[in-house]
């Protein structure tokens, strides 16, 4: 190791829908927090005790990883207990920028405009975005694109959580 240099466990960032998250996205966002934890790697996301939120973190849990949950509120009252390191803000929606600049690459299960603002931040900062396939998301029209001219990253798509993982790991590590 180089001085300077540390050796850390990749972030994933997991973002999507909330409140109106249905039985397939909390599925999936289950499946990808075990796939996360199965290989070392810590789930960065929103904090919350639902959605997919919660969901994630309940999958790394299940495989004993660690999550850390950007939350918005400046208290703890709506943190899922699935999360390790709360990161109280009282940032409301601005917490998205931090969510986006802690990860090395985000996965998306589903989401609307509040997962979209999570997105742009993350395209912004040229992180690796990943989105599954048939789950409803905003996002999924960038699939194989650009956001915009600028050409940050071009937007995977992932037909399950598995795939999904593994190319979030392979992503970091080009």
């Amino acid at each position: 190791m180089v001085f300077g240099e540390c050796m850390r466990k990749p972030l994933i960032a997991v973002v999507g829908h909330g409140l109106h998250a249905k039985n397939e996205h909390l599925r999936v966002a289950e499946e990808v927090g075990r796939e996360v934890a199965k290989r070392n790697g810590i789930v960065v996301c929103g904090g919350h005790n639902f959605g997919i939120m919660n969901s994630v973190a309940k999958g790394v849990h299940t495989e004993n990883g660690i999550t850390i949950g950007i939350v918005p509120e400046d208290n703890l009252s709506r943190t899922s207990k699935f999360i390790d390191i709360p990161i109280v803000t009282g940032m409301g929606l601005a917490r998205n920028q931090i969510v986006a600049l802690s990860c090395d690459a985000m996965i998306v299960i589903g989401g609307g405009v509040g997962s979209l603002t999570e997105v742009a931040y993350a395209y912004q900062y040229s992180k690796p975005i990943i989105v599954i396939k048939n789950l409803g998301s905003l996002l999924e029209q960038y699939i194989g694109k650009y956001m915009d001219k600028k050409k940050n990253v071009k937007i995977i798509g992932a037909y399950n959580a598995k795939k999904a993982v593994e190319l979030a790991f392979k992503m970091i590590k080009k």
